[in-house]
């Protein structure tokens, strides 16, 4: 029974993400609050580059956070506070920067690969198919003498 209720709350501890918003960073509006915590989850941290400022520790995605709150309380909207973000940070802010040419190899970068990778890998395996060596010709009849005399010497 222990060890099932251990594997219960690691596996709740794996599976809930460690938020890392502080308590003196919340805003007193549970509204705004909540918008906030929608934003974050949309904004990448510069520093970790694989995690949302919301789920970040790192000093700069605080000071994000923080910068977030500040434009909601001052009344900007969603839009305003991803536009200023960007302008200031670049595409790379966004978790999914939108799709432009300057992103494209964001966004389709990965496909590319995997296609180039398959070609590349039809091209081998045909190449094998083909390069397979053909069964030996057969012997002439005077290497088959000899061949007979070499292995009777060997018997011997």
């Amino acid at each position: 029974m222990k060890r099932l209720l251990l594997f219960v709350a690691l596996v709740v501890m794996l599976a809930t993400p460690a938020l890392a918003v502080l308590p003196d960073e919340m805003l007193q509006d549970p509204a705004l609050e909540a918008r906030a915590r929608l934003l974050s989850r949309e904004i990448r941290c510069q520093v970790c580059q694989n995690q949302s400022i919301d789920d970040s520790g790192a000093p700069l995605a605080a000071d994000l956070r923080k910068l977030v709150r500040e434009r909601l309380t001052a009344g900007d909207s969603d839009e305003a506070v991803f536009a200023f973000l960007t302008r200031r940070y670049g595409d790379n802010v966004l978790m999914r920067p939108p799709v432009r040419p300057e992103t494209w190899p964001l966004w389709f970068g990965p496909l590319g690969i995997l296609v180039v990778a398959a070609i590349g890998l039809l091209i081998v395996l045909r190449r094998r198919r083909h390069d397979t060596p053909a069964a030996p010709a057969a012997l002439a009849p005077s290497e088959e003498r000899r061949l007979a005399e070499l292995l009777d010497q060997d018997r011997r």
